[in-house]
């Protein structure tokens, strides 16, 4: 006896509105490495975990729902996604601002390497800072706590049911900001270690003239710049928690709203 598999509409409209969602946020979530890897790997992990949400799908009526309707409903649903992977990535970019900030002063800027995430030349310390932000995303349980509110969100919030208040939209507006702010933070002290080595230096510059302070200046903020961030490292996964925390009420509000 034959048997046939059936699958309707609104299973197949379900689908791809969860698929949507998905795959929004993992377009902006800087997961270590897989930008230098294949595409077909995101788009393998984006199904895989719309598969593993199947007993979460919302049940739609697909008799009732036309073109416009289901291209609207899409819209939405990579608006959602999006906007979870972009309140992700400014809190991963605050690392990267205060690397970039203090290339130049520290004389890092004159060094490049192969950033494993993009291919391309990078400063060292823009390297460094990328991957640690990527290795204190999974290692504060980030990447749990998101998958999981993408989860409850197809119960509190179900594909095909958009509303995002305006609050939810001056807060992920505001968490721009906070990319200075968490770079500021992080590396606060070590520009004000080599404010010191430059004014220390301008004086003794202006005592004596005849002192060729140059070419010891660099070498000096280098190793100077180094040693403390060997030391403020320590402070590195308290400042993510501490700002991971803000960040994820975000992404709470916009997937419950």
């Amino acid at each position: 006896m034959a048997t046939e598999l059936t699958l309707e509409t609104g299973t197949l409209y379900a689908f791809l509105l969860v698929l949507t969602r998905i795959s929004g946020a993992f377009i902006f979530i800087p997961l270590p490495g897989i930008k230098a890897g294949p595409e077909m790997t995101r788009a393998v992990l984006a199904l895989s975990l719309t598969f593993v949400l199947f007993p979460a799908w919302p049940k739609i009526d697909g008799s009732g729902v036309g073109l416009g309707l289901l291209i609207w409903w899409l819209l939405a649903e990579a608006g959602i996604g999006i906007g979870v992977g972009l309140t992700v990535a400014f809190l991963m970019e605050g690392f990267q601002v205060g690397a970039q900030i203090i290339n130049l002063q520290a004389g890092y800027s004159f060094a490049t390497t192969i950033d494993p995430n993009s291919g391309a030349d990078s400063p060292v310390l823009l390297a460094i800072a990328e991957l640690s932000a990527g290795l204190l995303f999974f290692a504060t349980g980030l990447d749990r706590k998101i998958l999981l509110a993408l989860a409850h969100s197809l119960a509190t919030q179900p594909p095909g049911h958009f509303a995002i208040s305006p609050s939810v939209l001056n807060a992920l507006i505001k968490l721009g900001s906070m990319i200075f702010i968490t770079g500021l933070r992080l590396i606060l002290p070590v520009l004000g270690l080599l404010l010191m080595v430059e004014i220390s230096v301008a004086l003794l510059a202006r005592l004596n003239s005849q002192l060729h302070l140059m070419m010891l200046t660099f070498p000096l903020k280098m190793l100077l710049a180094l040693v403390l961030l060997s030391w403020l490292i320590a402070i590195f996964p308290t400042v993510f928690s501490q700002v991971a925390g803000p960040v994820f009420d975000v992404i709470r509000r916009l997937l419950s709203s």
